[in-house]
């Protein structure tokens, strides 16, 4: 009975010690108890939400300069350059002519109102592919009507993206012009920062129905350093080219005019446009969308888009054609210097000028006015 009495305790005191053994073995959470409502995560305290922040790293901005005649200068040399950012001079950083690879978004509206003029956008596809691409590029095609619609990806193919331009095919009757940047700004702003971002824009200049703001589209452009280039398309060359119809209305006015009243109820034609664009402080307007992120700039917003990231805008309403208009472009483009700065970091927000001059006299400097920095936001 002795033995017997030992033998139980001794059992007693094993298992005793394996049971927390088999408790380690097995670590985890314990099962909720029948009915019981999960734990939730707690809700973040005030003040534990991160603050937003767009920083600016690197500013890259184009910088075309031609002599008196107009012609493109090709002999500068980084020294001969000076950039200032809010009147600070920076040091240059990056300095290139040409060389660097570019990423490119070709945006084309093919709205029923530019019907007539798109068997001239799909004839521009060859110089396109050789003169604008160059030898560095990528593109990616986006056309857009009531809604953007990306028909080639980025790929470095001029082969294929010459396809695809010569068959784009007609959309509806909208644009929504602004929206279709956003989708384009959207592509490039995803491509790798050591290339060139270009979005050349082939359009009437005019939207209807966008969400989005020109004035925001062009704060984004300008923060990931995307130059943008303009094609205007004029509604009246389409309608001239147009074949008449006769379920038609009558036309209004005589052939080359515009079927309303403009300013002061003179009547429109393509001299007198071109003198009103040529009157329009741009760049004073371009900062002022910017500075309010706003849209409202009438005919304007093409020319204001090229104006405020350092691109260039050209109109087919006279005797400009797609084709020369895109050969112009391209000329530039691989042509044009770019100069690179890093800011120091604690710049503030608002509106950031920059100016750049250049030590050799009489010639014409352009490159985009400035950036918007937002304030942070928690």
């Amino acid at each position: 009975m002795k033995r017997t009495a030992i033998s139980a305790m001794l059992a007693l005191t094993l298992l005793a010690g394996a049971a927390p053994s088999r408790g380690q073995a097995q670590p985890g959470p314990l099962p909720p108890k029948p009915g019981a409502v999960p734990e939730q995560a707690p809700p973040p305290q005030k003040g534990q939400r991160g603050v937003i922040h767009v920083p600016v790293n690197f500013v890259s901005t184009p910088v075309t300069v031609r002599d008196r005649s107009g012609e493109l200068v090709f002999d500068l040399a980084a020294t001969d350059f000076h950039i200032y950012d809010n009147s600070v001079e920076q040091k240059i950083e990056h300095f290139d002519l040409g060389g660097d690879p570019l990423s490119i978004v070709l945006l084309v509206e093919n709205s029923s109102h530019v019907e007539p003029l798109l068997p001239a956008v799909r004839k521009s596809g060859i110089v396109f592919t050789q003169t604008v691409m160059g030898q560095t590029a990528e593109a990616a095609v986006i056309a857009f009507n009531d809604a953007a619609d990306v028909l080639q990806p980025f790929t470095a193919d001029k082969d294929q993206i010459q396809r695809t331009i010569n068959r784009m095919p007609m959309g509806t009757s909208g644009v929504k012009l602004y929206d279709a940047m956003s989708s384009a700004v959207d592509l490039l702003q995803k491509q790798p920062e050591n290339r060139r971002r270009v979005l050349l824009v082939i359009s009437e200049a005019a939207d209807s129905g966008s969400e989005t703001r020109l004035g925001i589209i062009l704060r984004r452009a300008q923060l990931t350093n995307i130059a943008i280039y303009t094609i205007g398309l004029s509604t009246t060359a389409a309608e001239l080219r147009a074949k008449p119809s006769q379920a038609g209305p009558p036309q209004i006015g005589p052939p080359g005019t515009f079927p309303t009243p403009g300013i002061n109820g003179r009547p429109e034609t393509p001299s007198m446009q071109a003198s009103e664009q040529s009157n329009i402080n741009l760049l004073a307007l371009a900062v002022w969308v910017v500075q309010r992120a706003g849209d409202v700039v009438h005919k304007h917003n093409l020319a204001v888009a090229s104006t405020a990231t350092g691109g260039a805008h050209i109109s087919t309403l006279r005797d400009n054609s797609i084709e020369k208009a895109m050969d112009l472009i391209g000329g530039e483009l691989h042509a044009q210097y770019v100069l690179g700065y890093r800011p120091p970091g604690d710049e503030p927000s608002g509106y950031h000028e920059i100016k750049v001059t250049v030590s050799r006299p009489g010639v014409n400097v352009r490159t985009r006015p400035g950036y918007y920095l937002p304030a942070p936001t928690s």
